[in-house]
């Protein structure tokens, strides 16, 4: 049986990964984490606990996998007291800047195992593999990426839409990112970046790809949170029995492809 740990219990992802963790039958809740919403009660036997005790509660609880939906500040403040526990990691949470990126690298190195992705919908990295493909096969083309989202989400533009304008960057030559136009901005040799923010959207990210005479428009929309949260749980599954250091979701497709 793995031993859970959510950290972000209460948010709008924690509440569907904790859902996912109570119906799989290899998985127990241990510990439910968050600066909300603190005694509340998860599941029989599981109350939600301060966040900001992390560092005591882990060595306590023992569990063997630590899943974090949070923000990225307490995420790297949670990821330190894993490795610390010798807790596996699993972390959703997105708004990182590169240089937290690395700090969570170095915090993991050597301690414990942890997979980083701004999205687990296995849906998603699908796409991201479909759009590689493309920036490939149309390296002429201007292209363009466009994310929309719920008016509470938190982060501009998404972890996603920089995942898609990263990997096409890659693929052709490292051209600059440019975070959404006005004024007079005649384009470059650059990749738009545009956000949308309204409603309840769950998340629907678009790359368009331009040329001349014609464009191919490559979407993903996601009509439900509950494939991150599936993505994230599956993740968690792995990772407790991979080496320490830092993994990909590449990898984990790839267990999954056998």
């Amino acid at each position: 049986m793995i031993r859970v740990a959510v950290a972000g219990a209460r948010g709008r992802m924690g509440r569907l990964v904790i859902d996912g963790v109570l119906k799989a039958e290899d998985m127990e809740l241990v510990l439910a984490l968050d600066v909300v919403g603190v005694g509340e009660s998860v599941c029989e036997g599981v109350k939600v606990s301060d966040g900001a005790d992390i560092s005591n509660l882990l060595p306590r609880m023992k569990p063997d996998v630590l899943i974090d939906f949070t923000r990225a500040d307490a995420a790297i403040k949670n990821v330190a007291a894993a490795a610390l526990s010798g807790v596996a990691v699993v972390v959703g949470t997105t708004g990182f800047t590169e240089e937290q990126k690395e700090q969570l690298t170095e915090l993991v190195e050597g301690r414990v195992p942890c997979i980083l992705s701004p999205n687990f919908s296995i849906g998603v990295n699908a796409f991201f593999r479909l759009v590689e493909v493309a920036a490939r096969l149309l390296s002429a083309y201007d292209v363009e990426i466009v994310e929309a989202h719920h008016r509470g989400k938190r982060d501009a533009p998404s972890g996603t839409a920089k995942r898609l304008a990263e990997i096409v960057s890659e693929v052709l030559g490292g051209r600059k990112l440019v975070y959404g136009r006005e004024g007079i901005s005649p384009r470059g040799d650059e990749i738009g970046v545009h956000a949308i923010r309204g409603g309840d959207i769950v998340g629907d990210h678009t790359v368009l790809f331009a040329g001349d005479g014609d464009r191919i428009e490559l979407r993903h929309q996601a009509h439900s949170r509950s494939t991150f949260a599936a993505g994230a749980v599956a993740a968690a599954r792995w990772i407790v029995s991979q080496p320490p250091g830092m993994h990909t979701m590449d990898e984990f497709l790839s267990s999954l492809a056998g």
